[in-house]
């Protein structure tokens, strides 16, 4: 991570002036790695130049093939994304857990959930579902949502923090899977036929889809088209 985020600033306003708001400083137009001819390495992080009389290469530490910016990056995004919204409801409102005894079989959304974990020694767990389920696949959505908007409208305020952003919803996004794991664990730990069984639900399907939606989603969004912006209307990539 340490050589993209490096590599970030490098295609991103690097200098800060003094006396200079930050606004006034992200539109502020700096030479960037891409009007240098540089490139970066997605896999490995390394910012190289193609060899002289090629537009774009491969990476000369583990040859992964370099591009300026990633192709189709908003479109493939946006598909991802919402892609992910429509499953959210599903996730949301299906039974995600079923719980099947000797006086008969019950459901459980997520919501439910959260509400029957709650209780003076099962509240932190409640808790982390809430957060995990719930929370953090909402704020993913609306986060990536506004990366996209702001980048094609080519809104120079606040870059910086827009690519914290970014770099916070990639981060998070490997614990949106806590609730499948939960549940998963749950159905294959409970199985006291025929007194008592839980199996997964079909919410829980359209969860691990929102997951692993959002997850391509930011993995699609290429963060150096939030710089792009400030660069001069001539520069052309492909």
């Amino acid at each position: 991570m340490g050589g993209r985020d490096s590599a970030y600033e490098a295609a991103g306003t690097a200098a800060k002036g003094d006396g200079v708001s930050p606004g006034a400083a992200d539109a502020t137009p700096f030479p960037t790695a891409m009007q240098e001819g540089l490139h970066s390495c997605e896999v490995c992080g390394l910012l190289s130049r193609p060899a002289p009389g090629e537009e774009e290469g491969r990476c000369p530490r583990c040859d992964e093939e370099l591009v300026f910016r990633k192709r189709a990056s908003i479109q493939r995004t946006w598909a991802f994304l919402i892609a992910a919204a429509v499953c959210y409801v599903p996730a949301n409102l299906l039974p995600v857990l079923s719980t099947t005894t000797a006086t008969g079989t019950e459901t459980d959304t997520i919501l439910q959930g959260v509400i029957l974990l709650w209780s003076p020694t099962g509240w932190p767990l409640s808790l982390i579902v809430l957060v995990a389920s719930i929370m953090i696949p909402s704020a993913k959505i609306l986060a990536l949502g506004y990366l996209l908007v702001s980048a094609q409208r080519g809104s120079v305020q606040n870059s910086r923090q827009r690519v914290r952003l970014y770099r916070m919803v990639e981060f998070i996004g490997r614990w949106s899977m806590v609730d499948v794991f939960v549940d998963t664990f749950t159905a294959a730990l409970i199985q006291l036929q025929p007194l008592m069984s839980v199996s997964p639900a079909p919410g829980l399907l359209f969860f691990a889809a929102v997951v692993v939606l959002t997850m391509l989603a930011v993995e699609s969004f290429d963060p150096r088209l939030i710089w792009d912006a400030t660069i001069p209307k001539e520069v052309v990539y492909g």
